[in-house]
């Protein structure tokens, strides 16, 4: 919506930047903060525990919680080592516990901690 509406609405000089401030000038980082912020806010977050780099760890996060491998997610994030995606990339402590009682031997027939057991999936 933003790109077929928006866009032209603040591109008045044929801009290559996707994103655009009000006055038609290319969002800047600090631009990008603050909108952040002020979202973070209205959502009930931290502001200050929020901000851009974060989209990108929740874009890894989720894409590997979902299924996606290491090195699909490294070509995604553009970053030449696979050691630079496993440093920021994470998986949260309900997906490791789900894979835990998936996939280990000692833990297959147990209750997980959804309370179904692992061998019901």
């Amino acid at each position: 919506r933003y790109i077929a509406m928006g866009r032209p609405h603040l591109d008045c000089r044929s801009r290559p930047e996707l994103f655009l401030n009000a006055r038609g000038g290319p969002l800047t980082r600090a631009g990008a903060f603050l909108i952040l912020r002020r979202l973070a806010e209205k959502a009930g977050l931290e502001p200050r525990r929020v901000h851009p780099h974060l989209l990108r760890h929740s874009f890894a996060t989720h894409l590997l919680e979902g299924g996606a491998d290491l090195r699909s997610v490294q070509e995604m994030l553009g970053h030449a080592d696979l050691s630079t995606t496993e440093l920021y990339t994470h998986i949260s402590d309900r997906r490791r516990r789900e894979l835990y009682f998936h996939a280990h031997p000692h833990a297959r027939g147990k209750a997980t901690p959804q309370g179904t057991r692992s061998d019901d999936a």
